[in-house]
This record gives structure tokens, sequence and C-alpha cells, in this order.
């Protein structure tokens, strides 16, 4: 528990430190946009002041042309100079392929009265004004501030994925841990009945009793197997699917309430594939467990297994309570559970033992509230 305590922490400490970060650096960005905005007009305020000199002093134009020098210097500001009456007297820095074309000037003199104010220029009565744009560097340092919110978005889903998966693979070596401690714990007690069967075998004792019990141990020693298999990539063999889904059947129908009709249907007599027979079973008696629950121990119950080309379908289907819809993919997650009692890891082992494993299928193929559900599997066929 202190583990994800901890690592809940961090995480909030990061993204906090990530936002500090990211807003310095907006805030930075900003202030140099507005400088680099003002550096630009008073570029342009000074070329304004020079056409002002120049228009006052023609002795100084003609021998040196003030205007072209500083336009030589102003390469990367797109600028418009026009009369008082809107006339357009010269432009610079504009596209040369389509300055010819009044429409363009025009529309890139709209820009520009939207973009900045003009800045006024006045000699001998004449009133005149420049009209200017932000320069492409300026214009790529307004998108700046938006990349650098995708890069941090992107930061912080690659953190989000990196601490689930590290809280996922927590979880998982905890479950396996506490799997494989169950397995060997129950393996003390087992050889230990299994010594006192073969006393009773030799008492006055009913042997169907003694076989009852046997058949028990047998289980129990099953479900320590099942449980060692945990965290290990179980070995995958030919059996008949038919054959391994109703001996777990019929071992929980000999053993659950006779209040519970158990029906079991198969369209084949043998349908083979490549599967762990101990994993196997074990998720057909969880999703009969899973349906005798939510009958109430009282409904009917079918297992109806049939096959395709390529496919073994097997579906298990209950007159309980039903499931509703929004729940179909949370019932197959760690946890989740709608009993008083239980941990909800019975579909979630299911699903991984048939995903993963088996490289199958799990889902919910239908479901009514009141009526019932079906469980649907589906194994790839030898």
């Amino acid at each position: 528990m202190s583990f994800f305590k901890n690592t809940v922490f961090t995480k909030r400490i990061v993204i906090f430190v990530l936002f500090v970060i990211v807003s310095l650096i907006l805030w930075n960005t900003y202030i140099f946009f507005q400088k680099f905005k003002q550096d630009e007009r008073a570029k342009m305020e000074i070329l304004a002041s020079a056409i002002e000199e120049l228009a006052s002093n023609p002795d100084l134009n003609a021998s040196v042309n003030l205007e072209a020098q500083i336009f030589e210097n102003i390469t990367n500001i797109p600028a418009i100079r026009v009369k008082n009456d809107g006339t357009i007297i010269e432009w610079h820095n504009l596209d040369s392929t389509k300055v010819n074309n009044p429409t363009y000037l025009k529309k890139q003199l709209e820009i520009m009265k939207n973009q900045n104010a003009p800045i006024e220029i006045q000699y001998e009565g004449i009133t005149e004004y420049i009209y200017y744009k932000d320069s492409d560097l300026l214009n790529k340092l307004t998108y700046y501030p938006i990349a650098l919110i995708l890069i941090l978005l992107l930061f912080l889903t690659v953190i989000y994925m990196l601490f689930s998966s590290n809280k996922i693979a927590e979880q998982n070596r905890l479950w396996t841990g506490m799997a494989k401690e169950t397995a060997h714990q129950i393996g003390t007690p087992l050889s230990s009945l299994l010594g006192w069967i073969e006393i009773l075998k030799t008492e006055n004792i009913d042997q169907d009793h003694v076989l009852e019990m046997e058949k028990d141990i047998d289980r129990l020693n099953t479900i320590a197997n099942r449980f060692s298999k945990i965290g290990s990539i179980p070995e995958l063999k030919k059996h008949d699917i038919v054959a391994v889904s109703k001996q777990a059947f019929n071992y929980l129908e000999s053993r659950s309430s006779k209040q519970v009709s158990f029906n079991f249907n198969a369209s084949t007599t043998t349908a083979f594939s490549q599967i762990n027979q101990e994993l196997f079973g074990w998720v057909i008696e969880n999703l009969v467990k899973n349906a005798i629950d939510a009958m109430k121990g009282k409904g009917n119950l079918t297992l109806t297994i049939t096959d395709s080309e390529k496919w073994i379908s097997l579906s298990v289907s209950d007159t309980g309570k039903g499931i509703p819809k929004s729940q179909f993919k949370q019932i197959f997650k760690p946890g989740f559970t709608t009993k008083k009692r239980g941990w909800g890891l019975g579909l979630s082992l299911s699903k991984r033992i048939i995903e993963e494993y088996h490289q199958g299928r799990i889902s919910v193929k239908k479901s009514e509230l009141g009526k019932g559900t079906t469980i649907q599997i589906s194994i790839k066929k030898l």
C-alpha cells in the first residue's frame, strides 16, 4: 500500500513541477514575443522618420537613398505605404510574383490593418501611412506555446502510461506471489490427507465415501496446480474441448443446489484445440459459478458448444439478474464485483487465461436485466 501511496505522491510532484516549468516557459515566450513585436514596430517607426526626413531634405535624398538602405536591413517585415486617401504608393517584402495584382495588394493591406496600428508620416502638409505585417519569425513564435503544450501533453501521457504499467506490474507480481504461496501452503495438508485416505481404505468404512473424499482431494490438488501456474507460461496440449468442459461442468453440477437446472448442449461429440486443461477447466468453473451466483442458486444454466471451420465457441447462459450494457467490459477488470463478498478476480483471470494464454476471445454475448446473461468463449480449432 505504501508503494501505491508513494507512486501517487511522486506522480503529483512530477506533474506540478512540469506545470511550473511550462508556465515559466510560456510566460518567457510571451515576454519575448511582445519585445520582438515592439522591436519590429521600432524599425518601422525609424523608416517613417527617414521618409519624413528625406521628404523635407531633397538634397539628402539625392545623395543617399536612405529609405532603400533601411529596407535592405528590414527584409523580413512586409510593409505597404499609402496616401491619406488609401492609394498605395509602394510596398516592400511581399511576394514579387503577385505584387502586380491589385487584388493581392488590397488583401495584404487589409491583413496589415488588422494586425498592427499604422505608422503616420507627415511632411509639407501631406499625410501618409505605413502598414505592416508581423514577420514570419514572429508568426512562428505565436505557434510555439501550442507546440509546447502538445509536447507537454505527450510527455504527461508517457508518464501516466509509465506509472500505470508499473502499478499493473506491481499488482501482477503481488497476485502471482500470493497464488504461488497459496499453492505451496495447500500442498502440505494435501500430502497428509492422501495418507489418511490410504488408512481409511484399510478400515471398515463405506468405500463410496472414501471415493468421494478422493475426488475432493484430487480437486484440491487441481486447484493447487492452477495457482502454481499463475505468472508462468502454461504448456498447451491437444485436448478435446467438449470432454474438458463437460468434466468441469459435471463436477459443479454434482455439488450445486438441486434448484439449479444444468443443461449441457454440444453440436459435436469432439472438438480439439491447443489448451492447458487445468486452466481451461478453471475458466469453465468460474463462468458456471458466476452464473449460479447471478441466479442466487435457483434457475436454468446452460453450457452450449458449437464449432465452425476455424473456431470453437462455448456459451454459458443463465436466467439470473443480468448485466447492464455499461458493465459488459468492466466485469473483466480486476477488482470489479457486484457481490458483497469476493475479490472480483474470477472473470479477470478467465480473460487472461483465454486471451493471453490461449489466444482466444471472451466477452458478454448478450444480457438483459432480470432475464439473464450469456458469456461466450471462442478458441481456435485444430
